[in-house]
């Protein structure tokens, strides 16, 4: 075993499989590019979605690289391998930095750690003593809230809110207060094919006059960005049949009150 550890590079993916390489040279600066292809170590959370990445970044070398698949749960403390089913700890996965190997730890879209498996991995990482080096590249969170011309100084990432409709009516109501007491937007996802149920949620729970992003497909050449009033989106959207063109898109809610 080498005395010297390798680095865990934190390596930012595409937000979206479309025209993955055209989108390369917009979301990717050319040392994060240049440092991925050097890597032959990788945990991922697909290793399919990874090697078409990979492939990407650099379609000429051959991919002769060791790739690990996670899915994490971060109640458990524990890594589950995708294909075996088998529990492995975060450490596990991380032995080639005790072999002095770099590290890649890709998301499947966007940057890890963030709205993202990976963070448990970083944390044993720095347990190990290793270097952590986080690389540049999109994420979603960023991109809406510097597009939505909502309070850039003061926001706060809520993840993903409730599915059951009274739940999530609730919280969003929260939210609002909270956004209104301390000038505060509040961000959130959602799983695409809900992406309808929660724009009406926010319709029918919200105040008139609070503002409301949608960031759809964001850096991608799809991509929508609108910031309207409650009321403004109301006029546009008056009912779900209406919102029928938002479904199945990446997307990103940001509310000030």
């Amino acid at each position: 075993m080498s005395s010297k550890l390798g680095t865990l590079f934190l390596i930012p993916n595409t937000l979206g499989d479309s025209a993955r390489e055209d989108q390369l040279a917009w979301v990717l600066p050319s040392e994060t590019i240049t440092q991925t292809a050097k890597l032959k170590h990788w945990i991922v959370e697909d290793a399919k979605t990874a090697r078409a990445f990979l492939k990407a970044v650099d379609g000429v070398s051959p991919l002769v690289c060791t790739i690990q698949e996670m899915q994490m749960n971060e109640w458990r403390g524990a890594a589950r391998n995708a294909k075996y089913g088998d529990t492995v700890k975060p450490a596990d996965l991380l032995k080639p930095l005790l072999a002095g190997n770099d590290v890649g730890l890709m998301s499947e879209a966007g940057v890890p750690g963030v709205a993202d498996p990976g963070a448990e991995l970083v944390l044993a990482a720095h347990q190990l003593g290793a270097k952590v080096k986080p690389l540049v590249g999109p994420s979603s969170i960023l991109l809406g809230l510097m597009a939505s011309g909502l309070n850039g100084q003061r926001f706060a990432f809520q993840g993903y809110l409730p599915h059951e409709t009274h739940d999530r009516s609730t919280r969003l109501k929260q939210l609002e207060l909270e956004s209104k007491k301390l000038q505060q937007t509040q961000i959130w996802i959602e799983t695409p094919y809900r992406n309808t149920a929660m724009l009406m949620a926010c319709l029918n729970s919200l105040a008139p006059h609070s503002l409301l992003c949608l960031g759809m497909d964001l850096s991608l050449p799809t991509e929508m960005i609108v910031t309207l009033s409650i009321g403004e989106w109301r006029k546009r959207y008056p009912n779900e049949a209406a919102c029928a063109s938002l479904q199945n898109r990446p997307a990103v809610f940001l509310l000030l009150a």
